[in-house]
């Protein structure tokens, strides 16, 4: 037993205190300790991943379901290192997490010691490193330290970002005082949560004359504002549409779904484009509008008066409020839009029929990705918890796939980085189980085969929690939107691209003994083996076989038309290079 109340002890009994119950990462030397602490405890779970980059994304996935500030530790070294590109993904997507990132003692500083990032007599300098993906990031020098350092990171996180915190193993072990040392809880000192003067975009909204289009993001689903903004467009009679990592926010059942103009930008409904275009004022709710979800609308917003509402000034020129809770803000706006203060020309737009991207007909093998798509959307119940990765399947599903009622759809487009889902499924699945929100629900997981090479072992982290996942799987051999840039962009000579065949779902079954995974190459199966995935108590798998040659529903692969954007420029600029 522990008598000393060392800093690991202090760390994890204040992120308990917090609010936190779940901390995931790869146990090593150098972070160790962390997890004797979290073994003493009974309020917070360690969870041990395969990988750090997983561990992160877990911590990501854990915050964007609702969880709070996601907390990731990663031992010293390559393991550490290894975490990198997950931050990343969480700095540009304003994710709040709270790295524990674990260093070699402070007495071998600069003297050669395995895995030193003390930046000292040539060392990898951790803190550099850490604090290009973080909005706050300290290294803990004295036990003292901590006292101040882990208040401060968690304020930090909690704007939304990472914070990192550098661990030296010898600083970890210290005894910091005994138990009763900063034994409550933590009251970080944030900046107090701005909102600026509402009254510019009130009376704008007030003199509208004709229809309103909004256009939602992410932080409506971080602020948990979604009932605000669905108040906000019945008193505005508005359309909404959502950018791609926000679709979730708006047009479910009960938030607004007849009004629902679908998704904006290069993986989107072309209509939206054609609503801003035709609308009064436009509003845009929670979002930057990266080229990612403003392709197609710049010329649209260009011409209309467009207004913005959020903690992030918009890429493209408006009048910006900001506004660091939208819950608060939405509700000032309908308050002050309600009864005498009602905008009195706004008008309900025509009906706007959902409009759909036209990729070209493909007849070869495989299953196609809509048709896939479409028996997802029959199958999927209420409550379906929906992660998606990156590629031609991500695309697909991001276009396809309607959101289930009550249900999340997470998407990482902050750096698009492939095999996200793999963690962040199970991130936000641990958070969903220990929150026992509505009854039984399940993640469902949906990725390629590239990104299950890269980071799909962590479905054996499923299988050991036996977590209510369903993964399903597109194999097509290849990473298939770079055998489509290859074909479209490099006149097909070649293909770098293409994989040999595989049977994801028999190989898993054969790997881990009791784990329900199923190979699908028929359209006419699917339905049924979707049935019998997700009727299981823990882990399944779902591979199915399509074909890299299918053009996704992504607007910079296709053709010129009336009714999408134009490729003549070739849209390199709207294309991820390995997504």
């Amino acid at each position: 037993m522990v008598k000393a109340h060392r800093v690991v002890d202090h760390i994890v009994g204040q992120l308990a205190a917090n609010g936190v119950t779940h901390i995931f990462g790869v146990d090593g030397a150098n972070i160790e300790d962390l997890y004797d602490a979290a073994y003493f405890r009974d309020d917070i779970v360690a969870v041990l991943a395969k990988h750090e980059f997983s561990a992160a994304t877990m911590a990501d996935g854990y915050s964007r379901g609702g969880g709070g500030i996601g907390v990731v530790a990663a031992t010293s070294g390559g393991g550490c290192l290894n975490t990198v590109p997950g931050l990343g993904e969480s700095l540009a997507s304003h994710v709040p997490v709270l790295a524990l990132i674990g260093q070699a003692p402070t007495t071998l500083d600069g003297r050669g010691a395995f895995q030193d990032t003390s930046g000292e007599n040539g060392s990898l300098d951790g803190h550099a490193l850490f604090s290009s993906v973080s909005l706050y990031c300290r290294r803990v020098l004295t036990p003292a330290d901590i006292l101040t350092a882990l208040p401060e990171a968690l304020a930090a996180a909690r704007t939304g970002g990472p914070a990192v915190l550098l661990l030296p193993k010898n600083i970890q072990q210290a005894d910091l005082g005994g138990p009763g040392v900063g034994n409550g809880r933590t009251h970080a000192t944030a900046t107090a949560a701005r909102h600026a003067d509402l009254g510019v975009l009130e009376q704008a909204l007030r003199r509208v004359d004709g229809p309103i289009t909004i256009i939602a993001g992410e932080q409506v689903a971080r602020d948990e504002a979604r009932a605000e903004l669905e108040h906000l467009r019945a008193t505005l009679r508005a359309r909404v549409a959502t950018v791609p990592d926000a679709k979730d926010v708006a047009g479910t059942p009960g938030f607004g779904s007849s009004s629902a103009l679908g998704i904006a930008g290069v993986m989107g409904h072309p209509g939206v484009s054609a609503a801003a275009a035709q609308s009064a004022l436009c509003l845009i709710v929670g979002t930057r509008l990266t080229v990612t979800a403003r392709a197609g609308l710049d010329e649209a917003l260009g011409s209309v008066p467009t207004y913005s509402i959020g903690a992030q000034v918009p890429y493209l020129p408006c009048t910006h409020l900001h506004s660091d809770d939208l819950r608060v803000s939405l509700t000032q706006l309908v308050r002050a839009l309600s009864g005498a203060g009602r905008p009195a020309q706004v008008r309900v737009p025509d009906p706007a029929p959902r409009t759909e991207l036209r990729p070209p007909a493909y007849d070869g093998p495989g299953i196609r990705y809509r048709d896939a798509m479409s028996v997802l959307d029959d199958v999927l119940p209420d409550g379906t918890d929906i992660v998606v990765d990156a590629g031609n399947v991500g695309a697909s599903a991001i276009h396809y796939l309607p959101v289930r009622r009550d249900g999340r759809f997470m998407v990482a487009l902050g750096m698009g980085g492939m095999g996200y889902t793999f963690g962040a499924g199970i991130g936000m699945t641990f958070h969903r189980a220990s929150a026992g929100s509505g009854g039984p629900r399940r993640t469902v997981v949906i990725a390629g085969d590239g990104s299950f090479f890269m980071h799909g072992m962590e479905i054996h982290t499923a299988v050991q929690y036996r977590l209510p996942i369903t993964f399903v799987l597109f194999d097509n051999h290849a990473h298939a939107m770079c055998v489509t840039r290859e074909q479209l962009f490099y006149d097909d000579r070649y293909s770098y691209n293409r994989f040999g065949p595989s049977q994801l779902g028999a190989g898993l079954a054969a790997m881990f003994p009791g784990l329900p995974a199923y190979d699908v190459a028929e359209l006419s199966q699917l339905s049924r083996a979707l049935d019998i995935a997700l009727d299981t108590d823990g882990p399944s798998v779902l591979s199915i076989e399509c074909s890299a040659d299918e053009i996704p529903p992504f607007a910079a692969f296709l053709a010129t038309t009336d009714s999408t954007p134009s490729t003549s420029e070739e849209n390199r600029s709207h294309v991820t290079a390995r997504a």
